[in-house]
This record gives structure tokens, sequence and C-alpha cells, in this order.
């Protein structure tokens, strides 16, 4: 396994379309998903799409609490209301999630509404079919990695003062 470079916010293949994958059995995706997991682990992440490491294919990985996999030609199915802005924490102690993203730079995370429920199905790393249902903080992940592979960064999604925050700290090289 490697790790990747990571691409960043100006780089076209975040912006652009992914290509399905053809044969999910290939011994190359098979690299490309090890490798992704081991970018994924050295950065951090809770997720990496194909496109972050300059690969044009719908391919996503993820880690988040118990659920760890990837996915080969995702599709998901989501419910419920799509201005949820997902939470985490002890129910006392909740706080808003603020979305961040491995291929913007200098920390800026933002509020993202997001739908509460989400059941992701493809192809797994084994090339047998998946399906997963979701909720919070792992359904909100599935529909970031989505994006991506329709070449949607989060920053997209922000809004009113959030997003003027968030386009004004990449302009100065600031943090939000």
């Amino acid at each position: 396994m490697s790790v990747l470079p990571l691409r960043q916010i100006g780089d076209p293949v975040l912006r652009t379309p992914s290509s399905p994958v053809r044969d999910p059995a290939e011994a190359r995706i098979h690299r490309l998903i090890d490798d992704m997991y081991a970018t994924m682990d050295d950065a951090q992440g809770i997720g990496l799409a194909a496109p972050q490491v300059g690969v044009g294919l719908r391919i996503f990985t993820w880690n988040v609490e118990d659920s760890r996999g990837a996915v080969i030609n995702p599709k998901l199915e989501l419910s419920g209301d799509p201005a949820f802005v997902p939470r985490y924490g002890e129910e006392n102690e909740e706080t808003v999630l603020r979305e961040g993203c491995l291929s913007v730079p200098n920390g800026i995370y933002g509020p993202v509404d997001r739908y509460p429920h989400a059941v992701l199905t493809g192809v797994g790393q084994d090339a047998q079919a998946i399906r997963i249902e979701a909720t919070g903080l792992l359904a909100a992940c599935f529909q970031h990695e989505l994006d991506h592979l329709d070449g949607t960064l989060f920053l997209n999604r922000l809004t009113g003062e959030h997003k003027k925050k968030a386009y004004r700290a990449l302009r100065e090289g600031t943090t939000v």
C-alpha cells in the first residue's frame, strides 16, 4: 500500500464527474482501494474519494466510528429532512458537525445540510454487492464522498455567511 498525494481545491479532477468502474474485480482497482485506505488513514480522514487522489473513477472509502469500507459505483437513497445538519457527541452536549475536506486546505470547515438517513448500494472491494444503511455522521460522510464523485465540494453546499467566510479564508490562506 502506498500513501498517494492528495489533490487540492483548484485541481480540475475535483470538479469533474467521475466515470463508472467497468470491471470492479480488476487487480488495479483493488490496489487503488488499498492505497486510498492508506492515504485516508495517513491524513486522518473519515472518507476519501478517488478524485481526491487524482483518479476519475466512482470509488470511495470511509472509516466512521465502527464502519470501515470501500464502495465502487455507489448509489445513495436519501430520506428524512434534507435540511438536517448532523450532530455528534453526548445527547446533552451535542455539537453541530462542521464538515471539512482533505482537499480543502487551512482547516476550513462549515455546517452542511445533509439528509439524516442514507442507504448506500454498490460493489465492495471484494467485487460483491453491498448495501449499508446509515444515519448521522456516516450518512453525512457517504453524501460528502458521493458529492466528490459528482464533481462537487462541500464548499458548494455552504450557505450565507458560512460560505462567505470559507471562500474568504481560501483567498487569504487563513482558517475558519
